[in-house]
């Protein structure tokens, strides 16, 4: 299967802008806006990737559950840097970690704008999402076209 993934490893990378209220007391980042900016980014790659051609699919609405009516099951925010509100905006790479039957998991690596794409994050993080079936109430099952539009963005 081919990949989606730049050189850098990266099936998206977002420019987050990052605004004065972003700041904490010590002019970090503070935590919930980062999972802010990673809703942004997150977001932003989804309803891209919604709308352009795949291969062996002419109908792409099979994909809209993937956009449209995902959840967060779990948010994993490790900080291996400082992040300040002079590196706008933030460099949000992201792929796809993990595919299973209810579930998928998207990577993320933030970085500051200026910052090398090859260089350690400052942020390392990771959401796990869940397809539901708004109208039942319940999960919904990742059909296996869907699973594999997914794993063209993961990495080896």
């Amino acid at each position: 299967m081919s990949t989606a993934l730049d050189d850098n490893g990266f099936a998206f990378v977002a420019q987050v802008p990052v605004r004065w209220s972003d700041m904490d007391a010590f002019g970090h980042i503070n935590h919930a806006r980062m999972v802010t900016v990673l809703e942004e980014a997150r977001i932003e790659w989804l309803l891209s990737a919604g709308t352009e051609h795949v291969e062996g699919s002419e109908d792409l609405t099979v994909f809209q559950p993937l956009i449209k009516s995902s959840m967060i099951v779990n948010v994993e925010v490790r900080y291996q840097g400082q992040l300040r509100h002079e590196d706008t905006p933030l460099q949000v790479g992201m792929w796809i970690k993990q595919v299973r039957s209810v579930d998928f998991t998207i990577g993320y690596e933030v970085r500051s704008a200026t910052a090398d794409p090859g260089s350690k994050a400052a942020t390392v993080a990771s959401t796990q999402l869940a397809v539901v079936d708004i109208a039942a109430e319940r999960l919904q099952r990742l059909t296996d076209q869907q699973k594999a539009y997914l794993k063209n963005w993961m990495r080896d």
